[in-house]
């Protein structure tokens, strides 16, 4: 009998702690809500960007892909980013999609411009550079001559 309430004692503590991880593990999560504002960007390509993706701006992620949809009149990508309402873009901010490492992911970099005028929630940052294929990359490098014989 006393071996069974020593059980049940340990196994409502291994509950306890178990539930304080699931707390502290939706506490510390970046699935922040409303604290920013939306902007879009075309692009012509965004392999492997998906919804999630970091948004930089010198290094420092400022915002997250919200959604990505096709412009089915142009045939381009529209990349919709949730940034941060304390961070402003100006208006002649460059985006383009790079990759974050080797074998990580896309991300969006954002290089800003001189510009004084800001983008506006709801606004599109008008110079892109679309995703570079790391594959054709290679491929190009390794198949391509040196030209000299």
């Amino acid at each position: 009998m006393g071996r069974s309430v020593v059980e049940t004692i340990v196994g409502a503590l291994v509950l306890v702690v178990a539930g304080v991880f699931v707390f502290y593990a939706f506490a510390k999560s970046d699935r922040g809500g409303a604290d920013g504002y939306e902007i879009t960007a075309r692009f012509g390509r965004i392999d492997g960007l998906k919804r999630g993706a970091d948004v930089t701006l010198s290094g420092v992620k400022i915002g997250t892909v919200t959604s990505v949809d096709l412009d089915r009149k142009t045939y381009q990508a529209v990349v919709h980013m949730a940034v941060t309402s304390s961070v402003q873009v100006p208006v002649d901010t460059n985006a383009k999609i790079v990759s974050e490492s080797l074998l990580g992911g896309m991300v969006i970099v954002l290089d800003p411009g001189g510009d004084k005028t800001m983008i506006q929630p709801g606004g599109e940052v008008a110079n892109t550079q679309d995703a570079i294929s790391i594959t054709e990359l290679i491929a190009k490098f390794m198949f391509s001559g040196t030209g000299s014989k």
